[in-house]
């Protein structure tokens, strides 16, 4: 088992493969018992691989990452029974923490083009004002926890951002793309669980969201630091 997840290739095959079998037990099968079969491994297998693939020396960064994966496990599990508002309160906490750990393994102390920062955090801040205004009226006692999670998830695309100047381009892009899907896959579930039904959502949700957090974990683990990075940006 480790020579696979030693493997990119093979790893990323066997990942891909179970949100498959994992979007279609949700199209096509009840919620108890399977997906709370099919949906975990999901996680599990991104916390192996990075497990025995990371090179990062430093143990708080570690645990950032192995806690954010954590915390997405359980969010991943509660969120299954969205329609039951316990567990719906809980997967976003959940969900939360996991971008507060995702946004401390990305921060740095390295300087960074504040110049540079405004125009993007004003398109990333225009499209959070966006989403929430258009789900206002349909929040209700949910309107400050959306609000909170997706000031958080402003803040982890922004933590994101500012990492081009610090590491390697693979790394960046992967991250950076990772939190961008992930933002299109917690907007539409918002939407769906609180406004309307979307095209394809079921599909859309699982595959965005399976997407972003592989790019996430895949590229956390190829970082290097750009002064290490004999290429450019």
């Amino acid at each position: 088992m480790l020579h696979i997840l030693k493997n990119e290739k093979r790893t990323s095959i066997i990942f891909f493969v179970i949100l498959t079998i994992d979007i279609l037990v949700k199209l096509n099968l009840s919620s108890f018992p399977y997906r709370y079969v099919s949906k975990p491994p999901l996680i599990l297998l991104l916390f192996f691989y990075y497990y025995f693939n990371t090179t990062e020396k430093r143990k708080k960064k570690k645990l950032w990452v192995i806690l954010a994966l954590f915390c997405f496990l359980i969010g991943d599990v509660l969120v299954i029974e969205h329609t039951n508002i316990i567990f719906l309160s809980a997967s976003l906490l959940f969900f939360a923490l996991a971008k507060v750990f995702l946004s401390l393994r990305l921060s740095h102390r390295s300087d960074f083009n504040i110049i540079r920062l405004i125009p993007f955090s004003v398109v990333i801040f225009s499209y959070t004002v966006f989403i929430v205004s258009f789900l206002y009226t349909s929040l209700k006692s949910f309107f400050v926890p959306a609000l909170l999670s997706f000031f958080i998830s402003l803040l982890l695309i922004q933590f994101g951002y500012i990492r081009k100047d610090v590491v390697d381009r693979v790394s960046y892009l992967y991250v950076f793309f990772g939190i961008i899907f992930y933002m299109l896959c917690e907007s539409m579930m918002a939407i769906k669980t609180f406004k309307m039904d979307l095209p394809m959502q079921d599909i859309l949700i699982m595959l965005f969201y399976g997407i972003a957090v592989y790019l996430i974990i895949f590229g956390i683990v190829k970082e290097r630091k750009k002064e290490d990075d004999v290429s450019s940006f």
